[in-house]
């Protein structure tokens, strides 16, 4: 990771890119999906190892989207309206919003449901997985590049090279092992409720239920806000 200054606030820090799954949102969408399916404990298993970085992302997303195969594509809304953002997420959203810097999300997860978080947050970029739907039905296959752990830390990059930020003024914000490469990227990143093996990637290492208290480590403060997903 590029070494940084938090003191300057909104001055120094442009862009903040953060992961979905539990770290803008409380739960897994995979998760909630498989739920439906009937393959939850299976794919909660495997959705940890993965996140330990025991398993190969893109083959256990791929075992994981399998499981999905038949569901109805109503789905998608079913899970986004059960959705709930982590503490603070809005507050912080918000109040980056409001100070000029620009905000990103990235996931593992899929576009279907993640556009839903762009939509409410008012996001300015967004990378995800596509799930494939064959009419109107989950068919258990992904299209096109998989979003994984060097995905990611390339999704950071092109969004920083849109909005003309060099990489020393983007903040990323992850906790699983597929988060590591854009860690590393960022001019300063946080590992929110992380394993350990993510937490040594990190300028800084967040635990606790808020994400608020980020604004204090870029060295700004917070709007409060309500309203939205929850």
């Amino acid at each position: 990771m590029v070494g940084g200054d938090v003191t300057d606030g909104a001055l120094r820090w442009r862009l903040l890119v953060c992961d979905v799954d539990s770290t803008l949102i409380t739960g897994e969408v995979i998760e909630m999906l498989a739920d439906r399916a009937g393959h939850r404990a299976e794919v909660e298993r495997v959705t940890a190892a993965a996140m330990r970085g025991e398993l190969d992302f893109e083959a256990s997303l791929r075992r994981r989207v399998a499981l999905l195969a038949g569901l109805d594509a109503a789905v998608f809304a079913e899970v986004a309206a059960e959705i709930r953002l982590t503490p603070g997420a809005r507050t912080l959203m918000t109040t980056l919003q409001r100070r000029g810097v620009r905000r990103g999300i990235v996931s593992g997860g899929f576009t279907q449901v993640t556009r839903y978080l762009v939509e409410d947050l008012a996001l300015d970029f967004a990378a995800a997985n596509t799930l494939e739907v064959v009419d109107g039905v989950l068919t258990g296959v992904l299209l096109g590049p998989i979003v994984d752990r060097a995905g990611k830390a390339a999704a950071l990059r092109r969004f920083a090279a849109e909005c003309a930020v060099s990489l020393d003024r983007t903040v990323a914000i992850g906790d699983g092992a597929n988060d590591i490469d854009m860690l590393d990227a960022a001019g300063f990143s946080i590992a929110f409720n992380a394993k350990p093996v993510v937490q040594r990637h990190a300028s800084a290492v967040l635990t606790g239920p808020s994400l608020e208290p980020v604004l204090a480590m870029l060295g700004m403060g917070a709007d409060h806000v309500g309203g939205g997903v929850r």
